[in-house]
C-alpha cells in the first residue's frame, strides 16, 4: 500500500487503490519539486496500477475538494507539476503501448510511457516518435502531451501537437471521453462530451479574428491554451490539440494515439564555427534555406563548463576547433550517403557565402567541420541535450535560472533579440547562458541569479518584464518549448491581450469549473516570484551540521555539504531505463525514492529542517538511502556532478553516531581487522556455505541472506611478502578482498609485472603492524573516523613512493580507487592528492609500459563486465586496451548498469532481492549468451561473485587473462 500519515484524502483512499499510496512527509516532499525553482508540497501520492485507481483518486479528491496533480516523469522546467494536490504519478505503472499499427503508422500508449522506452519498441518496425525531447530518457508521453513538447527536430516534423491524433481522458466531473477529430458541420450527439465540444467550437468561432490577430505565427508557440485549435479555417477541427499544452488543467490523459514516423536514416552534422554570438544568431536565417533536420546551437560557456565533465571532455576535444563564441550543429537526413555528402558541401559553401572561413581572422573567422562518424554525433547529440544539465554544473551560489528560458522569434529578428536580451542582462549585473534550437529561433537563455537572496529574485522580476516586452516588440512567442506553469501563466495578458485571457478562462470554467485539476496554472496563476513558492523561500537556512568528509569545492552549511546536495536541479537524468549505470535502484523499483533525485530532495529538506529535527539519522532517511548500491554512477553520469555515494556516508555516519552498529554492520565493517585471524582456520569460516541449514539458522543474527553463499575464505592467502622487490618500479595495492578470498590474482598481479621486468614490492605498513587498508568497508558502514585512521596509515606508507614517482597498482576497483576519491576527502592535503594521482588501476599501468610482455593468442572470445567504479572513473578504456594487448582478442564489452551485488549489499537479507533484480536488467542475460568458451572477465570481487551466483559461469579478473596470455595457455 504504502506509506501514510493522517489525512482526509488518505483515509478516503485507504482500502481502495490496488497501486501505492504515500502520504508521508518524506514521499510528500520528494515530489514537491520539479525543474524549476518551485517547491509545493502535495497532499499526498499515488501510484496507480489501473485505470479504476485513477478514477477511484479523481473522485476522491472531488469529494472532498481536493485538487489532483498529473505527474509524469517530474522534469518540467516553469513549475507545471508541483501544486498542493493529490499527485498521481503515472511512470511507474501505466506505461503501456495498448495499441501499435504500423502499417498506419500510428499507436495508443498509456501516459506514464517513457519516450526513450517507446523509441525503443517502434525501432524493430522501422518507426519512430520524433518529438526528441532532450530530456528523452525519462520524459513521459503524457508528460510531453500536457506541456505541447517540441524537441531539437521540431523544423521537420513539428511540435507535440502536430503529431498527436487523439486522446482519452477523465474530465473533472468524472466522465471519460474522446478527444479527437472533429466535423464541425456535422449534428450534435446528445451527450455532455458532445456539449463541451459544440461550446468549444463556438469559442473558436467567435475568437478566430482576434487569435489571428494575436497568436504568433511561429512554430514555437505554446503558451496558454490552443485554442487557435477550435477555428473554422478548416472543416474539421481535432479536438485533441485543445488539451495538447494545457499541463494537465483540463483533464486526465488516460491513452494517447500518436502519428509516428519512419525512423531516421544515415545522419550527417556539420558544426558551424563562430567568432561572436552575434554572428551565429545572424546566420540561422542562411542556413535554415538548406533545409536541414535541426540546428542547434551551443554557447562557448557551455563549452567550457563541458569540458569540465568528465563525460564529455572528449566530445568537445573532437568536434570544437579553435575557440568560437558559439556553435551551431546543423544535421541532415537526406536518405542516402551521396546527398548527404552533397548537403555537408552547400554547408561549407553557404558558410563562405556568408562570409566565414578558418583561415579568416576576427569576425570572418569561422567554418564547417563536418561530422559523419556516426558515434560522434550520438555523443554530439548528449553533449547538446544535457545543455540544462551543464549549464547548472556550476559550483556556486548563484545558477542560471529558467523564467524567460525559451522565448521564441522569428530568425529574421533572432540577432537582434538576443542583442537586446544581452543588453538587458548586462543592465542588470548578469549574463546569460545560451544553448538550443536555432533553426526554430527558440534558445534557452538562462541568466546566472542566486535564488536565496531576495536582491536576485527582485532582479529577476525585472529581467522577466523587460524581456517579455521585447518578445512582444518582435511578435515573438513568450513560450516557446517548456510551458507555462508558474513562470509564465501571470505574463499572458501582456502576451495575448485581455480578450485571450478571458477565453482561456472560459475553456478552464466549462471543463473544470470547481478547479479539480492542477489549479492556478495558465489561468488564475499567482505570481512568478511569489517566494512562498520557491524551492529556496524566505525561511530557507540549512542547519549546522557537522560533517565527516571534506565537502569544500561547495558553498554552504556542513562545509559545503548543502551546496553539494543542492546541486541536484531536478531535471532527472537519472531516472533514465538504459545506458550508462546510473540509477540502477532505480530501474529495479521505478520509486522516486530510490533516484538520486529522489535522495537529493530528502537530504535537502532534512538539512534545511523540512523534515523535522534529526532528519538526516532518522529511520526515513535510513531506508532513502537503503537501495542505493555507492555505484558512483552519478559521480560520472550525473552532469550537475551529484555524488551520492559520497552523500550515503554522511548519512551512515550520522546513523552510526546515533544509534550504533549492528553485528551484520560490525561484521562488514571490522572485514580487514578480524581477517587475519579468520583466515588462520578458513575451514570454519566457510562452514556456513556447506553445512546444511547453517545460513539460514544465522540468517537473523548476521543479516546476511540465507540464499547466498559468502565468498570462500582462501587457504593460502596472499602474503606481503611474496614481492618485496627492494627499489621497486611499482607498488602492487594488495587489498583485503583479493588477498584473503582470491590470492590468485595477486600473485598473477606480481608475476605478470615480473615479466615485464619490474621489481615489485607490496605496499606494507610504515609500523609494520597488520596489513594496509583503504577503509572501504569502514565507510559502508559509516566509521568514517575509523577510515580516516586507516587512511592516515595508508597515506603513510605510500606517499614516499608517490613523491618518487613510482606508480600504486591495485586490483580491486572499490579499493584502489578509493585512493583517488574518498581518502582525498578524508585527508584532505597534498600527501592525498600526490597518492590520488600515482594510483593506477592494473590495467592503467600495464597499457603505459614500455616494454610489456609478449603474449600469445588464447584463440577463446572474451565477454568483459566492468565494474561500476571503473565506468565511474572513466577506466574501462584501459581494461579494454589491455585485453587488445592479447593477439587475436576478440573483446566484446556487455552493456550493463551495476551488477548489483556492491560489496555486502547482495548479501544482505533485506536488499538481497533487489540485488538480483539489478543482475537481471543486463549482465546476467548477457553472460547467459555469451559463447560457452568465452572468457567472461569482471575486475570487481562482487561483480565475479554475482556472475557465478546468477549464471553458474567463473568470471575472472583481467590480470588471469593476461596470466594465461603469458604461457599462452588457459591456465
Amino acid at each position: 500500500m504504502g506509506l501514510m500519515e493522517a489525512s482526509p484524502l488518505a483515509d478516503r483512499l485507504r482500502g481502495h487503490i490496488e497501486g501505492e499510496l504515500m502520504f508521508d512527509a518524506f514521499s510528500r516532499g520528494r515530489y514537491a519539486t520539479d525543474a524549476s525553482i518551485y517547491q509545493m508540497t502535495p497532499s499526498g501520492v499515488v501510484v496507480p496500477k489501473t485505470l479504476a485507481d485513477i478514477e477511484t483518486a479523481i473522485g476522491a479528491a472531488r469529494e472532498i475538494g481536493a485538487s489532483v496533480l498529473p505527474r509524469g516523469g517530474g522534469t518540467s522546467q516553469c513549475g507545471q507539476t508541483v501544486n498542493n494536490s493529490l499527485v498521481i504519478d503515472n511512470s511507474k505503472y501505466f506505461n503501456q503501448i495498448l495499441e501499435l499499427d504500423v502499417e498506419n503508422r500510428r499507436c495508443v500508449v498509456q501516459p506514464g510511457i517513457v519516450l526513450d522506452e517507446l523509441n525503443r519498441a517502434l525501432k524493430p518496425h522501422g518507426l519512430w516518435f520524433p518529438v526528441d525531447v532532450s530530456t528523452a530518457s525519462r520524459a513521459t508521453i503524457g508528460g510531453m502531451a500536457g506541456n505541447n513538447s517540441c524537441g531539437g527536430r521540431s523544423l521537420r516534423y513539428g511540435t507535440m501537437r502536430d503529431n498527436v491524433l487523439s486522446i482519452e481522458a477523465i474530465l473533472a466531473d468524472g466522465t471519460k471521453a474522446r478527444f479527437g477529430p472533429t466535423d464541425r458541420n456535422a449534428a450534435p450527439a446528445n451527450d455532455s462530451t458532445a456539449a463541451l465540444i459544440t461550446e468549444m467550437l463556438a469559442l473558436g468561432a467567435r475568437e478566430q479574428a482576434e487569435i489571428a490577430a494575436r497568436f504568433p505565427n511561429i512554430i514555437r508557440r505554446v503558451g496558454g491554451y490552443n485554442i487557435d485549435a477550435l477555428t473554422p479555417d478548416h472543416s474539421t477541427n481535432n479536438m485533441a490539440h485543445l488539451l495538447v499544452g494545457s499541463e494537465g488543467t483540463l483533464s486526465y490523459f488516460t491513452a494517447i494515439e500518436l502519428k509516428l514516423s519512419p525512423i531516421q536514416g544515415t545522419k550527417v552534422m556539420g558544426v558551424c564555427h563562430f567568432p561572436t554570438f552575434y554572428k551565429a544568431m545572424d546566420a540561422s536565417q542562411h542556413l535554415v534555406k538548406l533545409k536541414p533536420a535541426a540546428v542547434e546551437l551551443v554557447d562557448d560557456t557551455m563549452i567550457a563548463l563541458a569540458r569540465n565533465i568528465p563525460m564529455f571532455r572528449k566530445t568537445i576535444e573532437a568536434f570544437v576547433q579553435g575557440d568560437p563564441a558559439a556553435l551551431l550543429l546543423v544535421e541532415f537526413d537526406e536518405g542516402s550517403d551521396a546527398a548527404n555528402a552533397a548537403k555537408l558541401r552547400e554547408l561549407d559553401e553557404a558558410m563562405g557565402d556568408i562570409g566565414f572561413s578558418f583561415t579568416g581572422s576576427g569576425d570572418a573567422w569561422g567554418g564547417a567541420v563536418a561530422v559523419t562518424d556516426q558515434t560522434l554525433q550520438a555523443d554530439i547529440g548528449e553533449v547538446r541535450k544535457s545543455g540544462l544539465n551543464i549549464m547548472m554544473s556550476m559550483k556556486q551560489e548563484g545558477k542560471p535560472v529558467s523564467f524567460v528560458e525559451d522565448c521564441a522569434v522569428e530568425l529574421p529578428d533572432l540577432a537582434e533579440y538576443t542583442s537586446g536580451l544581452t543588453d538587458i542582462f548586462e543592465k542588470y549585473g548578469t549574463k546569460g547562458t545560451w544553448y538550443a534550437h536555432a533553426s526554430v529561433g527558440c534558445l534557452h537563455v538562462r541568466p546566472v541569479l542566486n535564488m536565496k537572496l531576495d536582491q536576485d529574485v527582485k532582479t529577476m522580476r525585472a529581467i522577466a518584464e523587460e524581456c517579455f516586452d521585447l518578445v512582444a516588440k518582435y511578435k515573438g512567442s513568450h513560450s516557446g518549448e517548456h510551458g507555462d506553469g508558474i513562470v509564465r501563466s501571470e505574463f499572458h495578458e501582456k502576451m495575448f491581450g485581455p480578450q485571450m485571457v478571458a477565453s482561456f478562462n472560459e475553456v478552464k470554467d466549462r471543463f473544470d469549473p470547481n478547479r479539480v485539476f492542477n489549479p492556478n496554472k495558465i489561468v488564475q496563476p499567482p505570481k512568478m516570484d511569489d517566494r512562498r513558492l520557491f524551492r529556496y523561500g524566505p525561511d530557507y537556512e540549512a542547519k549546522d551540521i557537522d560533517t565527516k568528509l571534506d565537502w569544500s569545492d561547495w558553498p554552504g552549511k556542513g562545509g559545503g555539504f548543502q551546496g553539494a546536495i543542492e546541486m541536484c536541479n531536478n531535471n532527472g537524468a537519472c531516472r533514465k531505463l538504459k545506458g550508462g549505470v546510473m540509477c540502477p535502484s532505480f530501474r529495479v523499483t521505478r520509486n522516486e525514492r530510490d533516484v538520486v533525485r529522489g535522495r537529493a530532495n530528502s537530504l535537502r529538506l532534512a538539512i534545511t529542517g523540512q523534515l523535522g529535527p534529526d532528519a538526516l539519522a532518522s529511520d526515513e532517511m535510513a531506508e532513502t538511502m537503503k537501495l542505493c548500491v555507492s555505484c558512483k554512477g552519478c559521480k560520472r553520469e550525473c552532469p550537475t556532478g551529484v555524488d551520492m555515494a559520497r552523500m550515503k556516508i554522511e548519512v551512515l555516519a550520522a546513523r552510526a553516531e546515533k544509534n550504533g552498529l549492528s553485528l551484520h554492520d560490525k561484521l562488514v565493517g571490522y572485514m580487514p581487522r578480524y581477517a587475519p585471524l579468520v583466515s588462520k582456520m578458513p575451514w570454519l569460516a566457510n562452514m556456513r556455505n556447506w553445512v546444511p541449514g547453517a545460513a539460514k539458522l544465522t540468517e537473523g543474527l548476521t543479516g546476511f541472506a540465507a540464499n547466498r553463499k559468502l565468498p570462500e575464505w582462501s587457504a593460502r592467502p596472499f602474503k606481503d611478502t611474496e614481492f618485496a622487490d627492494d627499489d621497486p618500479d611499482v607498488i602492487l595495492f594488495a587489498d583485503i578482498f583479493n588477498r584473503y578470498f582470491e590470492p590468485e590474482n595477486l600473485r598473477a598481479a606480481g608475476r605478470v609485472l615480473k615479466a615485464a621486468r619490474l621489481k615489485v614490492r607490496v605496499a606494507t605498513p610504515v609500523d609494520g603492524k597488520g596489513n594496509l587498508e583503504c577503509g572501504r568497508t569502514l565507510l559502508a558502514v559509516g566509521l568514517v573516523d575509523d577510515a580516516r585512521a586507516e587512511a592516515e596509515r595508508l597515506l603513510a606508507a605510500l606517499t614516499p613512493y608517490a613523491a618518487r614517482g613510482v606508480p600504486i597498482v591495485g586490483l580491486e576497483p572499490s579499493s584502489l580507487l578509493t585512493l583517488r576519491d574518498e581518502i582525498p576527502a578524508l585527508v584532505p592535503g597534498a600527501d592525498a592528492q600526490l597518492v590520488a594521482e600515482h594510483a593506477k588501476m592494473f590495467e592503467e599501468y600495464f597499457v603505459t609500459l614500455e616494454n610489456p610482455p609478449a603474449l600469445s593468442d588464447l584463440g577463446r572470445p572474451i565477454v568483459l563486465h566492468g565494474h561500476c567504479h571503473q565506468k565511474a572513473h572513466n577506466v574501462m578504456g584501459s581494461v579494454q586496451k589491455a585485453l587488445g594487448m592479447i593477439p587475436g582478442a576478440e573483446v566484446e564489452m556487455v552493456e550493463t548498469s551495476c551488477c548489483g551485488m556492491a560489496g555486502a549489499f547482495g548479501y544482505g537479507k533485506d536488499t538481497v532481492d533487489t540485488s538480483l533484480k539489478m543482475a537481471e536488467l543486463d549482465l546476467l542475460p548477457a553472460i547467459r549468451k555469451a559463447p560457452e568458451n568465452a572468457l567472461v572477465v569482471a575486475d570487481g570481487t562482487s561483480c565475479r561473485h554475482q556472475i557465478k551466483d546468477g549464471t553458474s559461469r567463473e568470471a575472472i579478473h583481467v590480470v588471469r587473462v593476461l596470466e594465461m596470455a603469458l604461457d599462452g595457455k588457459d591456465t
